[in-house]
């Protein structure tokens, strides 16, 4: 099991003076989380995890696990780790951050305990994530974020079942509420709020808002991150952050899904579609056509039998051009170090030592799906994301990890 994250930051109050009532809002309160790497199961097989993830994304039925879709063996190798408590009084649970589902639940490793707060609903509940799944039972439970940041009465799944989640205890959900729809199997219409919705409804955090740091892994030590509720936290990136709105495209509408263009150098590989952000997904995955263009321009060749990823010589790597992604008015770049995947993890991926691997993989569908690329952990990890539920939008701005040449 991961180790239970560190103190949380204190919980500062807004007050206002007025003559009329008014709501008094708490400031942002930011989470710490840990990054980690899960080698409980030997080789890690994270393009397979992605792209088992990708098959969920696309399936309309995809958040009720029937047991008829196939499924991967994956156990989910690399994330941040959030430290929640649950219960009165609470036992700590290790979750998974991610934007990519909305359900927060427990019991896969540490089971739930019950306590003289927990209510059994009696309602079975349900999600597929195509690299795994779990089932159970709804409780409604206090949920313990950090200091400040108590739900006292939070929906959460409490797992009887679970696949692929060894050495995690759960999901904190953080994605849009609609992909909690279909969830509760005897109520597939009903909606669940998601902890962020909570917080903000309640009172607690003053936007319905949620921002993201990444520290980039580059051993098999635990790396820091920041999860921040009800606004931003200025010393974590650098300039401003700049928004795009929530595309209208499906199938990513549904997620933190945005529109953008990806050039290479001066080769336009991927012109302005659909796709969405995601901290579940390790690699950046992009349409087939426009890996072919970037295959083309980098002179990669392809590690079919082993990764399945990328590879460049010490040559062209010293070659490589900045990879950048167009985004509502802004350029956000990827160096050619942010391009590779750390080499000192090579053999954890099942790499040999001294290769080049490249992080941007294929999606599996041509361009013009409407789900034409992920921008997933390898990219959020060089940028500052901020996720706006009551403004439908994104943000990204630049960190002092942008430019890193860890890799």
């Amino acid at each position: 099991m991961f180790p239970v994250a560190s103190s949380l930051t204190v919980l500062l109050l807004a007050l206002s003076i007025t003559g009329s009532p008014v709501e008094v809002r708490n400031s942002p309160v930011t989470l710490p989380i840990v990054g980690r790497l899960n080698f409980s199961n030997g080789t890690l097989s994270l393009l397979q995890h992605d792209k088992a993830r990708v098959a969920a994304f696309r399936d309309p039925s995809r958040h009720r696990h029937t047991g008829d879709t196939p499924m991967t063996n994956s156990d989910i190798a690399l994330g941040y780790i959030a430290a929640v408590g649950v219960g009165s009084p609470p036992t700590t649970y290790n979750l998974l951050v991610d934007t990519g589902s909305s359900n927060t639940w427990v019991g896969a490793t540490a089971k739930y305990v019950v306590t003289k707060t927990s209510v059994n609903t009696h309602q079975p509940v349900a999600v597929e994530y195509g690299s795994g799944s779990f089932s159970g039972t709804e409780y409604i439970d206090i949920v313990t974020l950090g200091s400040g940041l108590t739900i006292p009465k939070q929906s959460i799944g409490v797992a009887s079942t679970s696949s692929s989640f060894t050495g995690l205890d759960g999901i904190l959900g953080l994605g849009p509420v609609d992909l909690t729809e279909g969830t509760l199997t005897n109520s597939p219409k009903k909606s669940i709020p998601t902890v962020t919705d909570s917080l903000y409804s309640q009172g607690t955090i003053p936007q319905d808002v949620i921002s993201i740091f990444f520290e980039p892994s580059s051993s098999q030590v635990e790396t820091k991150g920041e999860l921040t509720f009800g606004g931003t936290d200025a010393t974590k990136y650098t300039g401003d952050i700049a928004y795009t709105p929530i595309t209208t495209t499906d199938a990513a509408s549904g997620f933190w899904g945005i529109n953008e263009s990806i050039t290479y150098g001066s080769t336009t590989i991927l012109s302005s579609t659909a796709g969405i952000v995601d901290t579940g997904t390790t690699f950046l995955l992009i349409a087939t056509d426009a890996l072919a263009k970037y295959q083309s321009a980098t002179g990669a060749t392809l590690d079919e039998k082993v990764t399945g990823l990328l590879t460049v010589s010490s040559a062209k790597y010293n070659a490589l051009k900045n990879l950048d992604f167009h985004i509502g008015k802004e350029t956000y770049s990827l160096t050619p170090n942010a391009q590779i995947w750390p080499r000192s993890l090579n053999s954890y991926i099942g790499g040999r030592r001294g290769v080049i691997y490249l992080v941007v993989s294929d999606i599996g569908t041509p361009s013009g799906q409407g789900f034409d690329f992920i921008n997933g952990y390898t990219f959020l990890q060089r940028f500052y994301s901020v996720y706006d539920t009551a403004k439908s939008r994104v943000g990204f701005a630049k960190t002092s990890f942008t430019d890193a040449t860890t890799n």
